[in-house]
């Protein structure tokens, strides 16, 4: 027997394609292959069979059984990390949700408390999507008293306009596991940061991500 728990033990895989399923791919690693669950999305965007592939990857462990779950971004893992803290969420709940809500969606609707988008995800019910709203926030709002701002406070942070967009995209960008510090760095070189929030945040991914 396995002990219960969600741990970290790979960071990522990188190998063959071998094959590909409805739920999940087979990595093939200098001959042992890797079952890894994936969203129907990510095994879509894989692309053909044969090809080198990378992986970033948590492994669950429940009872009498060990998973690998699998997604193509850094920003997919952290919303996954962060639905199966909530109460109610398993594991294969939050890889069905990353088939039908972008991170940055998510993170957006839970900033927002937008409980219409996040219940139209199938699976999730009105009272689910409260229960995501309310246990993320939060722990954002406890991560974020865990800050000394005061030391945080730099050149590159005066210069940067902070509109309430601004704010709404920065909170955001830390829901999906990033720094204050790493987003001012990335928002210091989007030159109009005058702009909708959604597109604050896509352009902070796209930095972030490099």
């Amino acid at each position: 027997m396995f002990a219960k728990g969600e741990i970290n033990m790979y960071a990522y895989i990188k190998g063959s394609l071998e094959e590909k399923a409805r739920n999940y791919v087979v990595i093939d690693v200098v001959g042992v292959g890797y079952k890894i669950f994936m969203s129907e999305k990510d095994i879509d965007a894989l692309g053909e069979y044969g090809k080198s592939v990378k992986i970033h990857t948590h492994l669950s462990v429940r009872e009498d059984d060990m998973s690998l779950y699998g997604f193509v971004t850094q920003e997919e893992l952290r919303m996954f990390e962060l639905l199966i803290q909530v109460s109610g969420i398993g594991s294969k709940s939050a890889i069905s949700m990353l088939s039908n809500i972008t991170p940055s969606e998510f993170a957006i609707a839970v900033l927002s408390n937008d409980v219409d988008t996040l219940k139209k995800v199938p699976g999730v019910g009105p009272k689910s999507a409260q229960r995501i709203i309310l246990e993320l926030q939060d722990k954002l709002k406890k991560e974020e008293m865990s800050v000394d701002i005061e030391k945080e406070k730099n050149e590159i942070s005066k210069q940067i306009s902070h509109s309430q967009n601004v704010e709404e995209a920065m909170q955001a960008l830390q829901i999906l596991g990033y720094s204050k510090k790493e987003i001012e760095k990335s928002f210091e070189k989007i030159a109009n940061t005058d702009v909708s929030v959604e597109e604050l945040i896509k352009k902070g991914l796209s930095l972030l991500s490099r």
